[in-house]
């Protein structure tokens, strides 16, 4: 399939190009990568920026509770 793609940005363009020269690449090449990356069709995982896979994995703690709860007291003499 070929695609015209107009209004290209000149900041998108250069980073483009930069990324081509780089990676020794055409420019073509490195465009449809990043319209597959973009489109999610790349067959690659992303990396995860969150916590869902460890979201639900606490457990009870009577050591840490108790050391916590330590913390939290205040000391009289110390703001006087």
């Amino acid at each position: 399939m070929q695609y015209t793609i107009r209004n290209v940005p000149g900041s998108l363009d250069e980073a483009l190009r930069k990324v081509a020269r780089e990676r020794g690449k055409s420019l073509n090449e490195v465009a449809v990568e990043a319209l597959a990356r973009g489109a999610g069709v790349t067959g690659e995982r992303d990396r995860q920026r969150d916590l869902s896979d460890i979201a639900g994995t606490w457990r009870k703690d009577p050591a840490f509770d108790s050391a916590l709860a330590a913390q939290d007291t205040i000391d009289d003499e110390m703001w006087r």
